[in-house]
């Protein structure tokens, strides 16, 4: 048995001792005694609590492992996301003013991933385990929205039908105004009885679509979502903002970063989410790697009102980033790129004359990298806002201002 103190806690929400050992469910400050193997104390007892320790308010945690930091005060996890972010963005010498931090509500999650598994018993459905393949069922689950919380039931009839006790079935959902949207990967292969078993329990389970590896099943209603009041149809398992308070807020922080800009090129554009309510009040060209994500934009904006033209453009922007002189037509960019950042991009808007750019981004560390390249270029990183949609969790969000001097 070692007995350890807490020093910090890693970018993963770990708690890291001056040892380096890795502690989960841990806070700084802490002591904690237990077994110790590979440089992890899996199972710590706390022998010293911190101040900032907090009864967990879901009674599937830590068991689930959908949720990593129930353990620390609403607070202290706020205040320890923006030292993420603060930290990254020193390692790369790198200075900024932060807005005060905007953390979604408990239930509020529109969009999660679920697991399901065939037993000897039935099916269940749920979240893994920490650090563990093991399905834990979270009937009571404080994150997801009521609405995807009652369609466990419906899940788990569907695992039963065409789920393999070998494999497991990822059931992406997402709440949109007609109801659900599922999509799910790894079940059995489609053949019409799982089909008439799969659309039986669609209509049962009132979901908007329906999709089984990747084919269409049923469509029962539109799953639309509204950006900013405007309405899109969403491609089945397309990309979508986890939470409408962390929507609301990335896309307040964007159409503040590019204030009066009325030619906009929104990058990594997806579905629309800042493009379509940014032609309210100016021209917006959207790039997207995905075809079927580009379509649904611009579908929506064809039926919008009172909306400026919106162009769209099917681009990787990894392999082909929009060229410094493609960009000096537009007076802000917006860029909303995956975990790993847009090196490539980023590179191309540091050379380019564009005055303003707003970036949103879901890790930390790529942001940094790029902001660095952002400021070699001459823009200079005004200000910058942590949103937390994934409450309780590692998982950090942010939306930037940028502004050439």
């Amino acid at each position: 048995m070692a007995e350890l103190t807490i020093n910090r806690l890693g970018h993963l929400g770990d708690g890291i001792a001056d040892e380096g050992t890795l502690v989960p469910l841990s806070l700084p400050g802490e002591v904690v005694r237990g077994e110790v193997t590979g440089g992890r104390m899996e199972a710590p007892a706390i022998v010293t609590p911190s101040a900032e320790r907090v009864a967990a308010p879901c009674r599937h945690f830590p068991a689930c492992g959908g949720c990593g930091l129930q353990h620390g005060a609403d607070g202290f996890v706020a205040g320890w996301k923006e030292g993420v972010v603060r930290a990254a963005l020193t390692a790369r010498k790198v200075a900024a003013e932060f807005r005060p931090i905007v953390t979604s509500p408990a239930r509020s999650r529109r969009r999660a991933v679920l697991s399901g598994r065939r037993t000897k018993k039935g099916a269940l459905v749920g979240f893994h385990a920490r650090r563990s393949d093991t399905v834990i069922e979270v009937p009571e689950c404080l994150l997801v929205t009521p609405a995807i919380l009652a369609a466990r039931e419906t899940l788990i009839e569907m695992t039963r039908a065409g789920g393999s006790r070998k494999g497991e079935i990822a059931y992406t959902v997402t709440e949109t105004r007609g109801g659900l949207d599922v999509a799910a990967t790894g079940g059995k292969p489609m053949d019409p009885a799982l089909n008439a078993d799969l659309v039986r329990l669609a209509h049962a389970g009132r979901l908007a679509r329906l999709s089984w590896n990747g084919e269409p099943v049923v469509t029962l209603t539109a799953p639309q979502v509204a950006f900013d009041g405007v309405a899109v149809t969403l491609p089945p398992g397309a990309f979508l903002q986890a939470t409408v308070a962390g929507e609301t807020a990335l896309r307040n922080g964007v159409t503040q970063a590019v204030g009066a800009a009325r030619q906009i090129a929104d990058l990594f554009a997806g579905c629309g989410t800042f493009a379509l309510p940014l032609s309210r009040r100016a021209q917006v060209h959207a790039v997207e790697g995905d075809g079927a994500m580009i379509a649904a934009l611009d579908a929506g904006w064809r039926a919008g009102q009172d909306l400026h033209a919106v162009s769209g453009e099917v681009r990787d922007l990894f392999r082909r980033p929009l060229m410094a002189g493609d960009l000096k037509r537009f007076d802000a960019v917006v860029i909303d790129p995956p975990r790993a950042g847009a090196q490539a991009q980023v590179t191309e808007l540091a050379a380019s004359t564009v005055p303003v750019v707003a970036a949103v981004s879901c890790n930390p560390v790529s942001f940094a990298r790029d902001a660095e390249i952002l400021i070699a270029g001459g823009l200079r990183l005004d200000w910058v806002q942590v949103v937390d949609q994934f409450r309780w969790s590692p998982h950090v969000e942010l939306v930037a201002r940028f502004v050439r001097d």
